[in-house]
């Protein structure tokens, strides 16, 4: 039995290093050896989980973040560690095979060097082995963020995903960005027997009846081996404040955890489940907050802020259900991880357990030629459907381009430089969405990429005339939901993209105080004065005649040969030197 971090640091005497856990079972030396995807054999049950693939059914580059700041409590807790820090934490080499799945450092030369990595045909090839290997002992849970993030997916109404995700063969799923598509076409979905699996979310009311709405269970129960597995749906409980409320005006979400905790007992009293699972797309700082408080749960499986964690968090809390503990685990995102939770099951307890964090190198897993046919079968049905070319070259890139972190990725600069010159603005806007791939230096930036960056169900550009005192307040709000210290006022999302403004930024103020020296053009920001500021995804309703933002992007790019966008306008950071979840070669004031 292998000994975990905490054991081994116990034996040699340094308790005061124990907070850098390594999980039982985790992947240490020698993984990537002869067979990268040999898990021994332990216990008598297993969950799969993946979670926020935005609709990525090919193979991709996704760079990890390099600034990934947390403050108060969370601050140098995962999952606010970036680069350096997150291999020391994880025990994982710098330089290793492992440290360019989890981290940016080096990229570009580590992406040509390893190539691409998840793709549901390869995922498919993981999950089947796993299923041979755990014959009638395993489970696939879909933390959601699927039917969303790409051309195909868009233009089918999310129907290649709902046929992909039934031939991964997911047995459970929950949701946040399939809200999108709208309450007819989810209750379609769900109702007209297209979806081949349970959608669970219990913390979803009918604003008419004040009741959970009758289209999803709360939870359902799965018997593996002979154990009885509760899996509780807990949907994205700000769906209606960061995506649209009119695309679902009939329902409210929330945290819900005193409901939660009634389903517990519940189910182990009168369900009288072995194993109690919450499939959640919280984030994970709502995650671990949750796990502190609830009774009874083993893991709470999460999603949403798209964290890659090559081991669960231990969270201790009043009748925890593995030795007092709940774990949260975060699975990444673009399909480049699956991770795989081994449990000890005996006398309706779990006594131990075995995690493992899988990267999907692509060219590490032959793809499975059932999902692969799939997927090219509903690419050319998509494009046919939409008259457009996904492989259409519109530009080549001389950056690397990117989204992911808490400020402007190259991607996000891209966008908001394409929104000021089409539509004449000073000041562009663009949402802090996670999802968006990336592309290598000197390739050619297809339509495709594009969607990936754009493709959503409400993406109409906007331009308004906005008071220098209206863009502070703008700013600040969105602050308040990413580094609020209080986990449970974190509605989703990174920081709004800025273009054409500058402005510093110290995330450890209150509200109202952490956007500072806003300027433009060298001047400092007027309160008073009027400016014109572009931007698009409104969560109101927008006149249809005014263009979508991947049209725009893309016409924008077909006017240029090469593409140099520099470094992105990141703002000038105050108040976190030293703060492990910033890369060193980050601004700070």
């Amino acid at each position: 039995m292998q000994l975990s971090r905490r054991e081994f640091l116990h034996a040699l005497g340094l308790a005061g290093a124990a907070g850098m856990l390594r999980p039982r079972g985790a992947q240490a030396m020698g993984w990537f050896k002869e067979d990268a995807y040999a898990v021994p054999d332990f216990g008598n049950v297993t969950l799969m989980h993946f979670t926020d693939c935005h609709a990525q059914l090919n193979p991709v580059y996704f760079r990890e973040p390099n600034i990934n700041i947390g403050v108060g409590p969370m601050k140098g807790e995962p999952p606010h560690l970036v680069t350096d820090a997150f291999l020391e934490h994880y025990g994982i080499k710098k330089g290793s095979k492992r440290a360019h799945a989890f981290t940016p450092i080096n990229y570009v030369e580590e992406a040509e060097k390893h190539g691409k990595m998840g793709g549901f045909a390869h995922m498919k090839t993981l999950v089947d082995r796993f299923r041979s290997e755990r014959e009638g002992k395993s489970l696939l849970l879909d933390g959601g963020d699927t039917w969303q993030g790409s051309a195909t997916s868009l233009w089918s109404n999310a129907l290649d995903m709902v046929n992909a995700t039934n031939k991964l063969g997911v047995d459970v799923m929950t949701g946040h960005w399939e809200f999108t598509y709208g309450a007819d076409r989810v209750r379609e979905l769900i109702e007209d027997g297209m979806l081949d699996m349970d959608f669970v979310a219990h913390n979803i009311t009918d604003n008419m009846w004040g009741e959970r709405v009758g289209l999803f269970e709360p939870y359902t129960v799965k018997e593996r081996n002979g154990v009885r597995i509760a899996v509780i749906g807990q949907a994205f409980p700000f769906t209606p404040i960061a995506n649209p409320q009119y695309k679902i005006p009939d329902w409210s979400f929330g945290i819900d955890e005193s409901h939660a905790q009634e389903l517990v007992d519940e189910i182990r009293d009168n369900d009288k489940a072995d194993v109690v699972v919450i499939l959640s797309h919280n984030g994970m700082d709502v995650d671990k907050k949750m796990a502190s408080r609830l009774r009874g749960v083993d893991v709470i499986l999460g999603g949403h802020t798209h964290d890659a964690m090559p081991a669960p968090m231990e969270i201790k809390n009043q009748g925890g259900g593995i030795g007092g503990m709940t774990l949260v685990v975060n699975s990444g995102s673009n399909g480049k991880f699956l991770s795989r939770l081994d449990f000890d099951v005996k006398n309706g307890k779990v006594r131990d357990y075995r995690f493992h964090m899988l990267p999907i190198f692509s060219n590490e897993l032959e793809p499975d030629p059932e999902m692969a046919k799939l997927i090219e079968e509903e690419r050319d049905k998509a494009q046919k459907q939409a008259g457009k070319d996904l492989g259409e070259e519109l530009a080549v890139t001389e950056d690397l381009l990117y989204r992911r972190g808490n400020f402007n990725g190259t991607f996000d600069q891209l966008i908001v430089e394409a929104l000021m010159e089409s539509q004449d603005a000073e000041i562009a806007l663009s949402p802090g969405f996670r999802w968006g791939t990336s592309v290598l230096p000197g390739q050619p930036i297809t339509l495709e990429d594009v969607y990936t960056q754009t493709a959503i169900t409400y993406p109409k550009v906007t331009l308004n005339e906005m008071t220098g005192e209206r863009l502070k307040f703008v700013l600040e709000d969105v602050a308040e939901n990413l580094f609020n210290p209080d986990p449970y006022y974190q509605q989703g999302g990174d920081m709004v993209r800025v273009g054409g403004l500058k402005f510093a930024f110290n995330p450890k103020e209150k509200q109202g105080n952490r956007v500072q020296d806003m300027e433009l053009n060298g001047k400092a920001v007027d309160p008073k004065k009027h400016y014109k500021v572009a931007g698009w995804a409104s969560v109101t309703p927008v006149d249809e005649s005014r263009p979508n933002i991947y049209d725009v992007c893309c016409e924008w790019l077909r006017g240029k040969k090469n593409v140099t966008v520099g470094e992105p306008n990141i703002p000038k950071l105050k108040g976190v030197k030293g703060n492990p979840g910033l890369d060193l070669d980050v601004r700070t004031a």
